[in-house]
Order: structure tokens, then C-alpha cells, then sequence
């Protein structure tokens, strides 16, 4: 189906068609995305206003800054502390630790810089290597979408070096992968998800197989969709006719840009730097193969490997509930902090600093929707 974006009598003929489906449904529906654009299109537009009472759509882990744990937030620090250059991607700068944030650590001394990608960051460890300045550490975030970026640079260092790692160049890896979060939601979360509305970005890296045996396992249906919001609209009511005729399947409406078979370059860059690992994500336990760890070969670029970094605790601000926000269990106006004292200029959980996390997108667009 090939949809018009800005097709005004197709985005009303969609809501009609909601509307009519979930007439046939006698129990209510409750579709989770994991996807901080997704939130984005849903709060900017409205999309949740037109919706019948009986369906609601849940924002769950969709912000890689958001999901990014306390524990390696401080790890970061801790480098930082003790001499490292520290780069990192502009939201991950303000996110707090336990008790600071980068951004915090920088206005006392430290060397902690924004980047644009990693290559910036790879570009300023030989120019400090030349000058004999301080290593490197590129605080390495994100899902599917952004690990091809590490894996091309690691390829290419890697590709460079004699044997072992004198490019004055590390990582902190916080890479994560989100089929299994999904699939930890069905089996062991406390929301009782009827659909997934899956992720398009993610999704254009690794196209429609993740999803196929989450989908058969729990019998709950699974569609991509794009950012804008017909796509929004027409996914629902995609999920909404699996469920009116009890046939859950993977479905791609995002066809504009996603293969069903994926890129599958960048899968390829992908395997070759990195293998599945079973790690924690702010508000979860650890989730099987929720993360990726450098294979062997690539294990010279890890900062682990270089320095004996002690065991940090974590710690979790009393009143913040963005682990429960983060699962899909309760909304950013549930938060007794949310707004005052916790807004994007004095964030206090993590959800309120990234433009994907819910809480910012709540507060930009002012919404007081409840579960």
C-alpha cells in the first residue's frame, strides 16, 4: 500500500476505520510503540484525542538515552574523573549520574566534549595521540540504528592497527538491541500489551525478522510504521483488524523504507563487531540479549579491557518513576515530580532530557493523558 502522507481524507477515512474496528472488540486494547518518534507524532498531533475509549496506545522503551543505565552514566564519570577525554552524543551530556552529570563534571574541569558521531570522536583521539594528550572514550549509545556507525569505525581502526590498540581510541558500550525488550514486555512485564506498534528507524537496519517469533510465541501482533501521522493511524488500525479477526502476524506499513529483508550491509558491519549479551536497561532486570559486546577481535577498543574500573552501584532517585514510565506501567503525569521540579532545564530522571524520552515530549506538547 502505498499511503499519501498528506492525504487529509485518508487520515479521517483511518479514524473512521478505527473507530469501526474497535466497535468489534468488546475488551480494552492496548497497543505499546517503542519508539521516542513514534511519541513524538502521537503527542504533537493529537493522535491519542481521536482515539476510541476502549484503545490506548503506551509509550514503552523507545529513548536509547533514556534506557541507558545510571551505572554507565557513572562509569562515564568516573573516567572522566580520572583523566580520560570523555565524547559523547549532545542528550547523554545532561542525563544525571547518581550524583552529577557529565555535563556537570565538565563545568568543574573535566575533559568531557559533545560530538556529532563517533568519527568526531575518533578524529580527536589522533589529534590527541599526536599532541600527547589524554585517550579517548566515545560513550557508545543506541539500538540497531545507530551500532553500524560503531562497527564501520571499528572495522576501519581495527583494519589500521598492527595488532593491538594504540589508536588512543575506546569505547563504553551501551549498545542495546530491542526485539528482546519486546519480547521481555509479553513474557514478564506488568502491562498486558494486545499489539506492538514496532519501530521504523530500527526496523530499516533489521527489517521484519526480529519480530516473527515474539509475534508467533504470544500471539500478538506486530506492525511497522513511519513517523508521520497517517502512518501512526494506519498501523492501529492494522493491529486492530488482527485482532478483530484473531490473526496476529508481522506486518511492515513503513514499506516506503523498510525491507522486509532489512539492510543487510549494515547487519553484516553489525555481526562482525558485535555479538548478542544479556544486559540490564534503566528500569528492567537484565534482559536476554537485550545488549551487544564486542567479539574478540574487537574487544582491544573496549575500556574495560584498559583500565580496572571499580563496581559502581546503582542508585535510584527516590519520587522518579522512569523505570515504570520506561515499562509501560505508568505515564510522566503520574510522577509526583514531573513538571516541578523535574522539567528539561532541571531534569531529575532521564526520560526528561532526550527528545525522545516521554516526559520531555509530555512537557513540549503539555499533555495530561492518564492510563
Amino acid at each position: 500500500m502505498t499511503i499519501n502522507i498528506n492525504d487529509k481524507t485518508l487520515i479521517k477515512k483511518s479514524i473512521d476505520t478505527i473507530k469501526k474496528l474497535s466497535d468489534e472488540i468488546d475488551d480494552n486494547v492496548k497497543i505499546m510503540h517503542v519508539c521516542g518518534s513514534h511519541e513524538h507524532t502521537i503527542c504533537k498531533y493529537g493522535i491519542r484525542d481521536v482515539l476510541p475509549e476502549n484503545i490506548t496506545v503506551i509509550p514503552g522503551p523507545g529513548c536509547p538515552v533514556c534506557v541507558t543505565t545510571q551505572k554507565e552514566i557513572d562509569t562515564a564519570i568516573y573516567l572522566a574523573e580520572n583523566g580520560y577525554t570523555i565524547t559523547t552524543l549532545g542528550d547523554m551530556y545532561r542525563v544525571p549520574g547518581s550524583k552529577k552529570s557529565l555535563m556537570q563534571l565538565q563545568s568543574e574541569g573535566a575533559d568531557v566534549r559533545i560530538v556529532y558521531g563517533i568519527g568526531d570522536a575518533v578524529k580527536l583521539a589522533k589529534e590527541q595521540k599526536e599532541n600527547n594528550k589524554e585517550k579517548v572514550v566515545f560513550v557508545a549509545i543506541g539500538f540497531e540504528t545507530t551500532a553500524p556507525t560503531t562497527a564501520a569505525e571499528l572495522i576501519h581502526l581495527n583494519n589500521k592497527l598492527s595488532g593491538k590498540n594504540d589508536s588512543n581510541f575506546y569505547i563504553l558500550n551501551c549498545h542495546r538491541q530491542t526485539p528482546p525488550v519486546m519480547d521481555f514486555l509479553l513474557s514478564e512485564g506488568k502491562t498486558n500489551i494486545n499489539g506492538f506498534i514496532c519501530p521504523g528507524h530500527v526496523s530499516t537496519i533489521t527489517g521484519l525478522k526480529p519480530y516473527y517469533e515474539p509475534c508467533e510465541k504470544y500471539g500478538v501482533p506486530m506492525v511497522v510504521a513511519g513517523f508521520e501521522p497517517i502512518d501512526v493511524l494506519v498501523s492501529i488500525a492494522m493491529i486492530l483488524k488482527q485482532i478483530v479477526y484473531n490473526n496476529p502476524k508481522v506486518e511492515n506499513e513503513y514499506k516506503r523504507a523498510v525491507r522486509d529483508e532489512g539492510n543487510i550491509v549494515a547487519q553484516k558491519m553489525i555481526n562482525e563487531v558485535f555479538e548478542p549479551a544479556d544486559v540490564a536497561w534503566r528500569g528492567f532486570p537484565v534482559i536476554k540479549e537485550g545488549g551487544l559486546k564486542l567479539r574478540e577481535k574487537y574487544k582491544k577498543f573496549d575500556i574495560f579491557e584498559h583500565e580496572d574500573i571499580p563496581e559502581i552501584e546503582e542508585k535510584i532517585v527516590k519520587g522518579c518513576i522512569c523505570s515504570e514510565i520506561l515499562r509501560g506501567e505508568k505515564l510522566p503525569t503520574d510522577c509526583k515530580l514531573f513538571g516541578n521540579p523535574c522539567n528539561p532545564l532541571n531534569p531529575i530522571g532521564s526520560c526528561m532530557v532526550s527528545e525522545e524520552g516521554t516526559c520531555r515530549i509530555f512537557y513540549k506538547y503539555n499533555k495530561n493523558y492518564k492510563l
